[in-house]
């Protein structure tokens, strides 16, 4: 850090567990250290006009970086290191459960002490990465008046302003290529925030920062709902969690569900989409909706005592009176996207796909509700776009198998243009958190474009041999 001016929102240390024993420190003597950076940006927003807003956002720099280089020495290497912003879903829930349950530089222990540890997965071992709780009203974010955002359009101009604050704050991160990441409802957020992106760039003011994105990524996307709730049926039914005529009543709501979404009547087709997963995981014995494998949430341990603790706060530069808030579909923030929940965005990567951004989706194979068909599906749709072959280039395109040295495969992919599709299997809806080192290969490998060393079954079965 010597000769660099210290920024405000600098995170020395964090506390190590909830009794605050023996601070964590995050960028002084030691190795895999790396410059983190938390605070909010305050933004008086064009959607939000005389409401003040603050979006809390938690960031690492690349462990390829030196804390102890100042960035003037070292600035080459910072703008050509990636940065990865990262997005959790919801809507309502925090993208620090995707730092602290998934791929962030620390994990939190299941037991009520939440003692904190090194992931040794992180995604900031070759990469920036930024964590932003959006909208506002999710985890740290909030504004001054009880405000929310009702549609993509807003959120993603909400969004966009912050992106400006954080680049102003920290301009050395300006040049950086920038990958937009995210799961689950940020399968919505993550292609109208690039759109958002790409058109602000176009038009940028000189007072702008233009952001230099690359790509999007989304894990087990909630994109068309209308499809992923009849996946859904079918997935129950071909697993034996339901019987036929359970399945045949699932199917009769879902025509209701859809008589109400072709009408146009948002508020009710949410409210029957929800109430059809509900009805569903009642069925079969009430398993885990993100992985059938289980009968239980995946844990999130003592985070929330930990993240409303005022040591953690002061850590992070967040006022003491700021609770740290998550939800999964549920609470104020999802109320107010009730009529944005059933609407399908997957048009919004068409529009990507054509602008030539690359794009990766990649699903775990145990997730009910947004699982690998309903993606199959949708990237079939999306390669209707151009000349009326190129849906037949993705179609047939090689769907190679991952392979690793020794063991079973690490996953299956498939690659036509900028559009990289990847099936993890032994996974839930959270890949990072059920197969953390192969989900940060999967990453690099896409950001860097280095190769997923494996075979195309249907060329081995004529003979041929193993590729890289």
């Amino acid at each position: 850090m010597d000769g660099d001016h210290v920024s405000w929102d600098l995170v020395t240390s964090i506390p190590s567990n909830l009794g605050n024993t023996l601070p964590i420190d995050l960028y002084t003597a030691g190795t895999k250290k790396s410059r983190s950076y938390a605070g909010h940006v305050d933004i008086d927003s064009k959607v939000h006009r005389g409401n003040k807003n603050h979006l809390f956002y938690w960031f690492f720099e690349s462990q390829t970086c030196s804390p102890h280089v100042s960035v003037a020495d070292q600035q080459e290497l910072i703008s050509e290191t990636p940065l990865i912003i990262w997005l959790n879903g919801g809507p309502g829930a925090s993208s620090l459960l995707g730092l602290f349950l998934e791929n962030g530089p620390f994990t939190i222990s299941g037991d009520a002490t939440g003692t904190i540890s090194v992931n040794p997965a992180s995604w900031n071992q070759e990469a920036h990465v930024v964590y932003w709780d959006q909208p506002i009203g999710t985890g740290y974010s909030y504004a001054e008046s009880r405000e929310y955002v009702h549609n993509e359009e807003d959120l993603s101009q909400m969004f966009w302003e912050g992106l400006q604050e954080f680049f102003k704050l920290h301009p050395e991160y300006a040049e950086c290529p920038v990958y937009l990441c995210g799961e689950s409802y940020a399968g919505k957020y993550v292609p109208a925030i690039a759109l958002k992106i790409d058109e602000q760039n176009n038009r940028a003011a000189q007072k702008d920062v233009p952001i230099k994105l690359h790509g999007a990524s989304v894990g087990n996307g909630w994109i068309k709902p209308e499809l992923s709730l009849r996946v859904m049926i079918d997935y129950v039914y071909a697993t034996g969690f339901i019987g036929g005529a359970q399945k045949k009543k699932l199917q009769e709501s879902y025509a209701e569900f859809q008589k109400a979404l072709h009408a146009g009547d948002m508020e009710r087709a949410t409210k029957l989409g929800n109430d059809l997963v509900v009805t569903t995981l009642a069925y079969g014995g009430n398993f885990d909706l993100y992985d059938v494998r289980r009968w239980d949430d995946l844990s999130m341990g003592a985070l929330d005592s930990y993240l409303n603790s005022n040591d953690v706060k002061s850590a992070l530069h967040v006022p003491w009176e700021v609770t740290w808030q998550s939800a999964d579909n549920e609470g104020p923030v999802a109320e107010a996207l009730v009529e944005d929940n059933m609407k399908d965005c997957s048009g919004l990567f068409a529009e990507l796909l054509g602008k030539d951004y690359r794009l990766l989706f990649y699903t775990g194979n145990f997730d009910t509700a947004c699982g690998y068909q309903s993606t199959e599906e949708i990237l079939s749709d999306l390669n209707k776009w151009g000349d009326s072959t190129e849906d037949e280039h993705w179609f047939n395109a090689p769907r190679r198998i991952w392979t690793q040295a020794q063991g079973n495969p690490k996953g299956f992919v498939r690659q036509y243009r900028n559009l990289m599709q990847v099936s993890v299997p032994g996974s839930g809806h959270q890949v990072p958190a059920f197969q953390p080192q192969i989900c940060r290969e999967m990453i690099y490998n896409w950001i860097f474009k280095h190769p997923f060393p494996g075979y195309d079954p249907t060329a081995a079965a004529q003979g041929d041999s193993f590729s890289g």
